[in-house]
């Protein structure tokens, strides 16, 4: 599991947690939800809610979260 709080990977500053979004995983057609973290520079980034331990990835609809 992910060390808490996460941290930025651009300014390596703590994220704020903003909640989930279910979304289709095209590599296996399964509904999984998505962790959503905002940083304080309002970059918003996401990784599959089950797999914590891969890399943070830059959302690509970043006006999901106000």
């Amino acid at each position: 599991m992910a060390d808490w709080p996460l941290h930025c990977p651009d300014c390596d500053r703590s994220m704020e947690w903003k909640g989930y979004v279910l979304c289709l995983r095209e590599e296996d057609e399964k509904r999984v939800c998505r962790s959503l973290w905002r940083c304080p520079d309002r970059v918003l980034w996401w990784h599959w809610a089950d797999r914590q331990d891969e890399p943070l990835e830059r959302c690509p609809v970043p006006n999901l979260v106000r």
